[in-house]
């Protein structure tokens, strides 16, 4: 069986609070944990508490065990204990509750236990086990006390436990495997092997390799280098490349999809272009590796998903949908333009500084906001100002230039001074996702 914590909920007290509340609590678990660090105003070393199902203390039972390591005593009440005002000052006490089975239409069980220091003479843990005899299923759990208040600093955090091979099963294999309470996700930041073990409609993100950044040029002056393009992205969730609409969820049966995740292009040396970054694939989706950027001679940047920015030439074209243009260079001004990124095309250089790269797309299909494909700052030549990469893992141009980062399709940065390369792209990644 295999089980994932999720916090529900933290009550952290500010002010002086009699009751510790969780309401609401959701069905989709198979277990709850408290965990409750307390301290109290009630006047004694070991304040009761007690813990109230569906807000209840009605036809509940307890028997408790307690130990100082001086002597063992044992009981039967409905109440627990935790650090009263009289420990030694600002000492909290650790409880943990757990509550298994806690939705079933049987009587419940449960357990916990406390760690308590109290004084400088004393010292407590209780062991306690539960039962509450009622059918019903646990929807709130209430932390109340004898007497007194929770003090400031009390902390109560709830957690659900869910079985995923019942509850929320994963429905396919490959790649790293992560929950939450609404998905699956199946993170690819290699290439592997996406298998169903059913038929299932998935969001993706597919985002393929930056552009790697050329090299400086020289003759009587040098010239600074532009930035890599960015991958090509393609989502369906939250934004996709190029400004294009969202892409659409794909129905896959039980059958192996190979996912192809783009490597970054390299970085050009002295007085030559970078490469384009790798196509990134998943099933029927393709996005296009982002273009290279020239170097600092004048050419013009490659096409990609993003496109690559020119360095005195034009900036490269991107692919529809999947990212923007590269920023044309500076001409005379020994500057390169920037990286096209998957959100804003690359700024293109002037005659005080290169072009800044373009700013990439979030989503949030990972489960987490992140931000994926910026293009590569371009660089400048002798005198002006080298430029920042985009948002979402564009690498900087500079001396050093540095590269795109890893799993995100950013574009390398250009190369400022003779005697090394152009950042290389970032590498892409593949996401996919599907409801549990």
């Amino acid at each position: 069986m295999a089980n994932t914590f999720t916090k529900i909920s933290t009550v952290t007290v500010s002010t002086a609070v009699s009751t510790i509340d969780f309401t609401s609590i959701s069905q989709t678990y198979t277990d709850l944990k408290i965990v409750l660090s307390a301290r109290t105003s009630n006047v004694d070393i070991d304040a009761h508490l007690f813990v109230k199902p569906n807000n209840s203390a009605v036809n509940m039972t307890q028997q408790w065990i307690r130990g100082s390591g001086s002597a063992t005593q044992t009981g039967i009440s409905v109440r627990f204990a935790v650090n009263g005002s009289t420990s030694t000052a600002s000492t909290f006490s650790n409880t943990e509750l757990y509550f298994p089975n806690y939705t079933s239409a049987v009587n419940k069980d449960f357990q916990g236990t406390t760690v308590q220091e109290t004084n400088a003479t004393e010292a407590y843990i209780y062991i306690c086990s539960f039962l509450w005899s009622d059918t019903a299923a646990i929807t709130s759990l209430v932390l109340d006390l004898l007497a007194g208040d929770f003090a400031q600093y009390t902390t109560a955090t709830l957690y659900g436990i869910g079985d995923v091979t019942a509850a929320g099963p994963a429905k396919a294999t490959g790649g790293i495997i992560t929950y939450d309470t609404s998905y699956v996700y199946h993170t690819f930041p290699w290439s592997g092997t996406f298998t169903p073990t059913q038929s299932l409609t998935a969001d993706y993100l597919v985002v393929a390799g930056g552009g790697g950044a050329g090299g400086a040029y020289t003759d009587a002056n040098v010239f600074g280098s532009g930035g890599g393009g960015a991958g090509g992205v393609r989502c369906t969730v939250g934004a996709t490349g190029g400004g294009g609409s969202l892409e659409t969820a794909l129905s896959l049966t039980a059958q192996a999809y190979t996912v192809t995740v783009g490597a970054g292009g390299a970085g050009g040396g002295d007085n030559t272009n970078g490469t384009s970054g790798s196509n990134s694939v998943f099933s029927t989706i393709t996005s296009t590796g982002g273009g290279a950027s020239a170097n600092g001679g004048g050419s013009n940047g490659s096409t990609g998903g993003g496109g690559g920015s020119g360095a005195g030439g034009t900036g490269g074209a991107a692919t529809a949908n999947q990212g923007f243009a590269g920023g044309a260079g500076g001409g005379g001004t020994r500057s390169g333009g920037g990286g096209g990124g998957a959100g804003v095309a690359g700024t293109v250089a002037s005659g005080s500084g290169a072009g800044a790269g373009g700013n990439g797309i979030t989503t949030s299909i990972s489960g987490t906001s992140t931000t994926y494909a910026g293009g590569g700052g371009g660089a400048h030549g002798t005198g002006g100002s080298s430029a920042n990469g985009g948002s979402g893992g564009g690498g900087n141009g500079g001396a050093p230039a540095t590269s795109g980062t890893a799993n995100t399709g950013g574009g390398g940065g250009g190369r400022r001074t003779y005697g090394a390369s152009g950042g290389t792209g970032g590498s892409g990644i593949v996401i996919v996702r599907y409801a549990k």
